[in-house]
């Protein structure tokens, strides 16, 4: 099942992740220093919170959590097709979890991400790309 990423900017994350809690009626799938992300069944959406004082209630990035590679590279496929440009990142560190993924930019400079989860990481592993992260991680 694919869903909708959403991740805020956050000015405090304990108070943060308590209001989500109570506001979707579910606790964080995920915490991490100055992080949170809840995997939400109704709606169906992944929330993701990142502490950021100087960005306070503004929107870090948007994206789409697929289930498979498999789809995360038909999604690259068209929108490729279509001509967009895609930043791509194979198998990244990135939000406390080993992900393949691109981005691609919206006309009002969002930034969407297209990824699939290929495992929890530790947080030490923040950032590290290909074969390194893999080795470490998994």
């Amino acid at each position: 099942m694919s869903r909708i990423q959403l991740a805020l900017n956050v000015h405090d994350i304990d108070e943060a992740v308590e209001f989500y809690s109570t506001l979707f009626a579910t606790p964080p799938a995920k915490r991490r220093p100055g992080y949170a992300n809840f995997a939400i069944a109704d709606p169906p959406v992944k929330l993701v919170l990142i502490e950021d004082p100087d960005a306070t209630g503004t929107l870090n990035h948007l994206g789409v959590e697929r289930s498979s590679i498999d789809e995360v590279h038909a999604e690259a496929d068209r929108l490729e097709a279509a001509g967009l440009t895609l930043d791509v990142e194979g198998d990244v560190v990135c939000c406390y979890a080993r992900q393949d993924k691109h981005w691609v930019t919206g006309p009002d400079t969002q930034q969407w991400e297209n990824y699939v989860v290929l495992a929890d990481s530790r947080p030490d592993l923040e950032g590290v790309r290909g074969t390194e992260a893999v080795a470490a991680c998994c």
